[in-house]
């Protein structure tokens, strides 16, 4: 198989590498009590999505 010639720069190793930052994540802001949840997802919050009831929330309990 071929070998490559030279080793690659510091310089060019870094500019491939750039593109791997994070990236945020696409938040919205729910309708019924402002938090921020992912789009197209329940609000773990309240349980609604798209102003409808659908998950139940169970209180914790405290000790």
């Amino acid at each position: 198989m071929a070998q490559p010639k030279r080793r690659w720069s510091k310089a060019r190793t870094a500019l491939r590498r750039s593109t791997w930052k994070l990236e945020e994540k696409g938040l919205a802001t729910c309708e019924s009590c402002g938090e921020k949840v992912l789009s197209h997802k329940a609000c773990p919050v309240c349980g609604k999505y798209n102003k409808r009831q659908v998950v139940e929330i169970k209180e914790k309990e405290q000790k």
